[in-house]
């Protein structure tokens, strides 16, 4: 199940997206489906006559696990991380399917880097591997922006990836997903840059959700990004980042500064 969040008339919606490509219809859903669950109303829009936005809006975090897949350790020059490299990501770095990239000031080497995304479904701690995926509402596709200079120079990334606008998040929620071997793809400016698949990752979904849930109490909404595959390449104003997981679908944003 697609469940998106929209706006008409300036109204943000949650919704059932089905169809087929190019025919889709999103069908309202009564309230906000992360407490109230899928309760879908009678309200039915085409999709093209709504506007996607993103997702989810975590109302706490977005945890981001950093050097997950050999080769994209390695492109960089890093090491592959003996225990799980962990980082945060404000809420206010969010920003959906459409909406524009925004290049920061401080920076002059911004990546782009495809991701999935896992979205929580129920508050939880110390969850055991075997009893992740009760936890799990879906999946989106995800865009780590990082700007590798401050990267370099900072002692931390708070800055290098938590800036305005570095995580593009969507079209939508995928609810009934085996993430376990899906290709991830990029596109810069219709050029195919990124071509891994989660098979590739050095920790799998399963694995990351119980480890991030014994350093984080997760809440509902939150969302992990579990790493890129090699690829990653820097963006300028004028570009255009298309992100594709299977399964899920792409999401597209222009690149300004």
């Amino acid at each position: 199940m697609r469940i998106a969040r929209f706006v008409v008339d300036d109204d943000p919606k949650y919704g059932v997206v089905e169809g087929d490509p190019g025919s889709e219809v999103v069908t309202v859903i009564k309230g906000d489906p992360f407490f109230n669950g899928i309760e879908p109303t009678t309200i039915r829009y085409p999709l093209e006559d709504v506007r996607l936005v993103a997702p989810i809006i975590p109302r706490s975090k977005v945890v981001g696990v950093g050097r997950n897949f050999v080769e994209h350790a390695h492109e960089l020059g890093n090491e592959v991380p003996t225990h799980p490299l962990l980082f945060l990501k404000p809420n206010t770095s969010v920003i959906g399917p459409g909406e524009r990239i925004v290049l920061p000031e401080f920076s002059e080497e911004v990546s782009y880097e495809a991701e999935l995304c896992v979205v929580i479904g129920r508050i939880c701690k110390d969850v055991p591997e075997e009893r992740v995926d009760e936890v799990i509402f879906g999946y989106t596709c995800g865009n780590d922006l990082t700007a590798r200079d401050a990267q370099k120079t900072d002692l931390q990334w708070a800055r290098a990836k938590g800036f305005d606008t570095s995580a593009p998040l969507g079209p939508w929620i995928e609810t009934e997903l085996d993430p376990e071997d899906l290709d991830i793809k990029a596109w810069l400016n219709g050029e195919l840059r990124q071509d891994g698949n989660t098979s590739q990752m050095i920790r799998g979904v399963r694995e990351l959700v119980s480890i991030v849930s014994r350093a984080f109490t997760l809440l509902p909404g939150d969302v992990i990004m579990t790493g890129t595959p090699a690829g990653v390449g820097l963006v300028t104003a004028g570009d255009r980042c298309d992100i594709e997981i299977e399964g899920i679908g792409r999401l597209s944003n222009p690149v300004t500064r």
